[in-house]
């Protein structure tokens, strides 16, 4: 199998098998049943991995590198117009929330594997997770270190609060105001955003 086919197969298995974990849970989910939704033999799935647990936690590191890659285009671009480091943040806010969209049941899993601490893939897990917010630490670091932030902020825990918030609210906002656009609720966090952080624009003198 080539390395292009071998790819789009295992992006079948993960299509599979996050609807099906979701629809049902990690446990009550067999490898027949990822297999026969993805539309391959079960030999094709252990071809590809060693195992359930192995599948679910390629899954895993492959979504977050999506989430995390569209985090960083979103910023270089803002920044390639001529925008801020607030402005960087923003656009990822927008990325953030669009990869919500987008795969609405890959977030749900990965929010709830976040406070399971007995897993195997925890460890996995924890640094994929590192990477994707080291994308907004970076941008924050940058605004910091060019004068436009606070030099008082905490940069990790603020990276990390601002990862949190557009996962937590995008989550609500899909499951109980569904009715709203994207546009609306990146507004609404766009708003945070610059009352919070971007309240610091102007030197090290401002205050967040």
């Amino acid at each position: 199998m080539t390395t292009a086919r071998r790819q789009a197969t295992r992006r079948k298995l993960y299509a599979a098998a996050v609807t099906l974990i979701a629809e049902q849970g990690f446990s009550a989910t067999t490898v027949d049943e990822i297999a026969e939704r993805a539309g391959v033999a079960k030999g094709t799935v252990y071809y590809n991995f060693a195992s359930k647990n192995d599948l679910f936690e390629e899954l895993l590191r492959d979504g977050v590198e999506r989430l995390r890659d569209a985090l960083r285009q979103a910023a270089s671009a803002a920044r390639a117009r001529g925008g801020s480091g607030v402005d960087a943040l923003d656009a990822m806010i927008l990325a953030g929330l669009t990869f919500i969209v987008r795969y609405p049941s890959f977030t749900q899993l990965y929010v709830a594997e976040l406070w399971r601490t007995n897993r195997a893939w925890q460890d996995t897990l924890t640094l994929v997770r590192t990477e994707a917010v080291s994308v907004v630490e970076e941008v924050l670091a940058a605004a910091v270190a060019d004068g436009e932030l606070s030099d008082e902020i905490d940069v990790p825990l603020t990276a990390s609060a601002l990862f949190g918030m557009v996962l937590v609210a995008a989550l609500d906002w899909q499951a109980f105001q569904p009715e709203r656009s994207v546009e609306d609720v990146h507004a609404a966090l766009s708003r945070l955003l610059q009352g919070r952080v971007g309240g610091a624009l102007g030197g090290p003198s401002r205050r967040v």
